[in-house]
């Protein structure tokens, strides 16, 4: 891999704002990850996540479920730690929009009806940080070696 691409995935700006982003939307894709995957925080493990996959429709149920709770678990952990955001959220923001399409959607706008309401805001979060990276206190920030406000060409 060139330098030039671990640049532009590493890139960020440093602005805080990175931050309140990837901490709320982390904590919040790391516990529903481990919900999916482990049963924590009252969920239904992978075995019980993958039945309900499958029973909507979104299948195979197990590898839909493993790669639901693999890319919000881990995904969220990127984001934590600041560590390839850009990638991670674009991840998150994908997996979001099939949770949008796949399961909220004919529910309407309103999360009291199981809506998309959530996960739009998360997708939003997501987006945000795929443009403009984990910002002044991230990991990606300080592998690339980077001091000041630069933009990208």
């Amino acid at each position: 891999m060139s330098n030039a691409l671990i640049h532009r995935i590493l890139f960020t700006n440093s602005q805080v704002t990175g931050l309140a982003l990837r901490l709320s939307a982390g904590a919040i894709f790391v516990a529903h990850g481990a919900q999916k995957l482990f049963g924590s925080f009252g969920g239904n493990g992978l075995q019980g996540t993958a039945q309900w996959m499958a029973s909507i429709g979104l299948e195979p149920g197990y590898l839909m479920a493993l790669a639901a709770g693999s890319a919000e678990f881990f995904g969220g952990i990127a984001l934590l730690i600041g560590l390839l955001t850009r990638p991670a959220a674009l991840m998150l923001a994908i997996t979001m929009l099939v949770a949008i399409m796949g399961v909220h959607l004919p529910n309407g706008f309103f999360m009291s009806n199981n809506g998309y309401e959530f996960a739009l805001a998360l997708l939003g979060m997501a987006v945000a940080l795929v443009f403009n990276g984990g910002g002044k206190y991230s990991l990606d920030r300080k592998l690339s070696g980077m001091t000041t406000n630069n933009n990208l060409k």
